[in-house]
């Protein structure tokens, strides 16, 4: 597993997405080309189905009708998981990388923060507590919008039944970055980046970097946020 990449100069992206809204503080980031938006909110079923087929024509172009309607239906049968993190924004890429087909999700939430004085007493405590449970390989950061702690380990989802041959759900290793970003009003913004294809692990990874980099915080009434106390 590589170490967290170098927060370095951010690569051209989509407009970002205003993903994250609490009652106090705004969250908005950069997506990079090749992410695209999951409707995970969506409850109309058949505008859920032409929003999946839609992102299976852009991530999957050239692709054959049944490898996109594939596609679609393991994007859609993620839908649940996601929601049940409290997912408000979620994407995913698919790219070949040295002619390997790789795919990778990203999704953001909102969590209560531990309690703390203040956002770097949080910080402290979310690192402690990740290093008791042995999440992985724990570090302290400091992004342009503040103080922050990732995560980079591997965790072991299970393939939903309907995408296996013996009809069977079925564990997967799927490398992880995880970013917490403790905010002033209590909450915390967590952001992943997920693979279950190491082959892309050195672009994705350097991807999320970047897409961490922009993370840009605002209050209420549009001024900036950086709650480190520097300056941007």
């Amino acid at each position: 597993m590589t170490t967290f990449p170098e927060l370095s100069a951010l690569i051209p992206s989509q407009p970002a997405p205003v993903a994250v809204r609490s009652d106090d503080i705004h969250v908005r980031w950069m997506m990079p080309e090749g992410f695209h938006h999951l409707p995970i909110h969506e409850t109309d079923h058949d505008q859920a189905a032409r929003l999946l087929a839609e992102l299976a024509d852009n991530a999957l172009p050239g692709a054959s009708e049944d490898d996109k309607t594939a596609f679609a239906v393991m994007c859609a049968l993620g839908f649940d998981g996601l929601r049940a993190v409290g997912a408000e924004y979620a994407g995913v890429c698919v790219t070949a990388v040295d002619g390997t087909p790789c795919s990778a999700t990203v999704f953001a939430t909102l969590v209560d923060s531990p309690d703390a004085a203040d956002v770097a007493g949080a910080a402290r405590s979310i690192a402690s507590s990740l290093h008791r449970v042995a999440a992985g390989e724990v570090s302290e950061i400091e992004l342009p919008c503040g103080l922050a702690v990732s995560c980079i380990g591997t965790q072991q989802p299970q393939l939903p039944g309907e995408l296996t041959e013996t009809g069977g759900s079925l564990p997967f290793p799927t490398g992880f970055i995880r970013v917490y970003v403790p905010l002033p009003n209590g909450t915390t913004l967590v952001m992943e980046m997920g693979t279950p294809t190491m082959e892309g692990w050195g672009l994705f990874s350097t991807m999320f970097g970047n897409t961490v980099s922009s993370i840009r915080l605002y209050n209420a009434n549009g001024s900036a946020l950086i709650t480190s106390g520097t300056t941007p």
